[in-house]
């Protein structure tokens, strides 16, 4: 699905870096979005699915993209912080 919006939207930079990074021996694809070796993990409360949602949103930050998470334009940070963002996300846990 992200795949698809990205190669509808034509964001060619992105798809570019999933096909830089996809490993080699993966010949059933063309692009790779997960880094190898991550493991799901089960969201058990509010504390720890907001310490990997801040996880995710500040990963642009920490690479220098942006400066604020909210200026990412693919991040749900968007979402979070009361603006629109790309696509709808479900925001209500409780």
């Amino acid at each position: 699905m992200l795949v698809q919006y990205f190669e509808q939207h034509k964001i060619t930079k992105i798809l570019e870096q999933f096909a830089f990074y996809k490993k080699k021996y993966k010949t059933d694809r063309t692009y790779q979005i997960w880094q190898e070796g991550s493991h799901p993990q089960l969201i058990q409360n509010d504390e720890m699915l907001i310490q990997k949602l801040d996880y995710i949103h500040y990963n642009p930050v920490k690479r220098g993209y942006v400066d604020d998470p909210v200026h990412w334009r693919y991040s749900s940070a968007r979402n979070y912080a009361g603006n629109s963002g790309l696509i709808e996300i479900y925001r209500n846990w409780r």
